[in-house]
């Protein structure tokens, strides 16, 4: 795992650095985690909030705006585990991070196939940001489906449910720690600010506090190793598991990361399609680290849930039949959707695309069958 070089940023500060400047000055450095819940996320000038991160005039695709096929596949594969947990005559459908709104627009295409699972269905689309929303919600008047909107999941009522995350876990805050020479204590990393004259720029900065080896982390370790830690993506699987033991249920989750907890730093960001400095401007690009699937299957396994994978997503969907999809398209389609469906499943599934770097983890209820594609 590695990740960008930690120079301080030398940008034009942005209003959120500027409020992020004046915070640490007042009282200083301040957590990874909350730098990146503020970059996303602040009410004001968060990127979420402010910005129009998807698509190709945006700062990065995701799988849904690739091919239809992503999201035609997942729409099978829901289904089918609907089919499997016994076909509940009412279940939650819940998608967490939904981005513009295609994935689900594309599983709500496919569940027509079944209108048994059509008419058991309730979706929710679980995001906080009110853009977001906005452009999710004109995805689902194309539907014509009914959606609820949810803050948290605590907004959605128990019952059977399938959960779908897509590039969601990436965005949960992280807090990162570094071993000192001393192998038995370790520093959290933090962001401080660098006083350049006229200009204060944010640079990362070592705590004062010192830590003992942090739960996850290899046993064997080397000073200035980097160790990445997300309870917030521990905190969501702990409540996923809840529900899918008091209610039959799956949750696919899928995103870049690494299926062995390592050392590195995988903090980064992207702006306009290229890979930003994470600290450069706070609210103007996207900020994520790599999921560490292992740590999320530790989690479920902890609190007695079926846990299968991390598979690849390139395997995954290979399993499911990208090819055998693409193939029926292809039939029908003109020579620019003909050569437009071929480079989008070849980079969903092409080892040095995203077909390797991508994982597929799913959580089921105990005594559910192995899902497809696992």
């Amino acid at each position: 795992m590695s990740g960008p070089a930690s120079n301080p940023s030398k940008n034009t500060p942005t209003p959120l650095q500027q409020k992020l400047i004046a915070l640490i000055r007042d009282h200083g450095p301040i957590r990874i985690g909350d730098y990146m819940a503020d970059a996303l996320g602040h009410p004001q000038f968060g990127y979420y909030i402010s910005g129009a991160p998807f698509g190709a005039d945006g700062d990065f695709t995701t799988a849904p705006e690739i091919s239809q096929i992503f999201g035609e596949l997942i729409g099978v594969w829901l289904i089918q585990s609907w089919r499997e947990m016994g076909a509940p005559s009412l279940f939650n459908l819940i998608e967490l991070g939904p981005g513009r709104g295609l994935l689900m627009s594309d599983i709500l295409r496919t569940a027509k196939l079944d209108k048994r699972f059509l008419n058991a269905m309730r979706v929710y689309m679980v995001e906080t940001s009110g853009r977001l929303r906005y452009e999710q919600q004109k995805q689902m008047q194309k539907a014509g489906i009914p959606v609820t909107w949810a803050n948290d999941l605590y907004d959605i009522p128990a019952a059977p449910c399938l959960f779908v995350a897509n590039e969601f876990f990436d965005c949960l805050p992280i807090r990162q720690f570094v071993r000192e020479a001393d192998g038995d204590r370790w520093r959290e990393r933090l962001v401080g600010m660098v006083d350049h004259g006229p200009q204060q720029n944010l640079c990362f900065v070592l705590s004062e506090k010192t830590y003992e080896q942090p739960e996850g982390a290899p046993a064997k370790s080397r000073p200035g190793d980097i160790f990445e830690t997300c309870e917030p993506a521990q905190k969501l699987v702990d409540e996923i598991a809840a529900r899918l033991k008091d209610h039959k249920g799956r949750a696919l989750i899928i995103d870049y990361g690494h299926g062995r907890s390592g050392f590195g730093d995988t903090l980064q960001a992207l702006r306009q399609h290229q890979y930003w400095h994470p600290l450069a401007t706070p609210g103007e690009a996207d900020v994520t680290a790599h999921v560490d699937f292992a740590a999320l299957a530790r989690t479920g396994r902890q609190r007695s849930i079926l846990v299968h994978g991390p598979v690849l997503q390139g395997d995954f969907l290979t399993t499911l039949g990208i090819a055998e999809r693409a193939a029926t398209l292809i039939k029908r389609a003109t020579p620019k959707q003909r050569d437009d469906l071929i480079s989008g499943v070849e980079r969903l599934i092409h080892p040095e695309q995203m077909g390797k770097l991508f994982k597929v983890l799913c959580l089921s209820s105990p005594g559910l069958a192995t899902p497809a594609g696992f």
